[in-house]
């Protein structure tokens, strides 16, 4: 029997086994979501895939978005990075990753965690939508308005509303796989 994905994720493998496997899966680990948060930021403009393939060196090159280590990045590393041709070569979303970095650590001064912070708004459970149709899915809502514009106040860039209902998707606090969904939902 063939089970039934999300539209999005029938196109290659690597977007099947991110459906199948991530997307959509409440996450509650720091570190991911701080690294999923850079993702989402790098693939604005871009098809996901474009991130999905480029996954691995990514991580490589930005020591696995580890925030300790990516807020005391230099001018070096930032040459170093605009260097490297695995990597979405875009200076401001290069830089943007190393001063997310920085917001980062502020957040955590304040809020504890990013994963504190983030999943109070859904009071710790993850709205699960019941969209029958990719069409219906939404590009942002009044919860990533809200996120993207506490963020922006904490110092982070590339987080707009539409990249943070994104990431809101791919780390689970927002449950957007279609009702017809066999896999995932």
């Amino acid at each position: 029997m063939n089970k039934s994905r999300c539209p999005w994720a029938t196109a290659d493998e690597l977007s099947r086994q991110y459906h199948d496997t991530r997307w959509g899966t409440p996450c509650h680990d720091e570190h991911e979501l701080f690294k999923m948060l850079i993702l989402e930021g790098f693939q604005a403009g871009l098809a996901w895939i474009t991130v999905l393939r480029k996954w691995d060196t990514l991580c490589d090159a930005f020591d696995d978005f580890d925030p300790q280590r990516l807020a005391n990045y230099g001018a070096d590393d930032t040459a170093r990075l605009l260097a490297n041709p695995g990597i979405i070569r875009n200076r401001l979303k290069v830089a943007a990753a190393i001063s997310n970095a920085q917001a980062y650590i502020k957040l955590c001064e304040i809020h504890g965690s990013l994963e504190q912070f983030l999943w109070r708004y859904v009071d710790g459970k993850p709205v699960v939508n019941a969209w029958t149709e990719q069409g219906q899915l939404p590009a942002k809502t009044e919860l990533s308005d809200d996120i993207s514009n506490d963020l922006r106040a904490l110092g982070f860039k590339f987080v707009g509303s539409v990249i943070v209902y994104s990431y809101l998707q791919a780390v689970g606090v927002v449950n957007d796989h279609l009702a017809g969904c066999d896999f995932r939902y």
